[in-house]
């Protein structure tokens, strides 16, 4: 008889999922709602799509700035922004339009083809 193991990330995968469960279990027992936030705020997919795509671009913003070893101040004036204003690109703030997000990018060296490949991810 053959032993199979399976790797740590796979075991803990499983568990998360497993605690995940027992948590909705236990909070749906208790009068709450559980679902995703697409749902509670009643997004359209179309609406939903566009902040995964504004998400997605914040993320990136981070990525190229982490990846150029650029801080947040170095990243804005390479933009002509401010500081707090990366900050909330960063962190996708309401404020933040997807126009800024994608000049910026694009300012900052990324092309078309990362940009499409960004909006085209279904990463979540």
């Amino acid at each position: 008889m053959s032993r199979v193991s399976v790797s740590v990330p796979i075991a803990a995968r499983f568990r998360r999922k497993a605690v995940k469960i027992e948590k909705k279990r236990r909070l749906e027992a208790a009068g709450w709602r559980v679902g995703e936030a697409r749902d509670f705020l009643e997004l359209t997919p179309g609406e939903a799509e566009f902040v995964e795509i504004k998400l997605a671009l914040a993320r990136r913003v981070r990525e190229l700035r982490e990846e150029k070893d650029w801080s947040q101040a170095d990243f804005a004036r390479l933009v002509g922004s401010s500081q707090s204003r990366v900050a909330k690109m960063e962190a996708a703030d309401p404020t933040v339009s997807v126009d800024l997000l994608v000049r910026s990018l694009l300012a900052a060296g990324d092309n078309r083809r990362e940009l499409g490949r960004i909006v085209g991810s279904t990463r979540r």
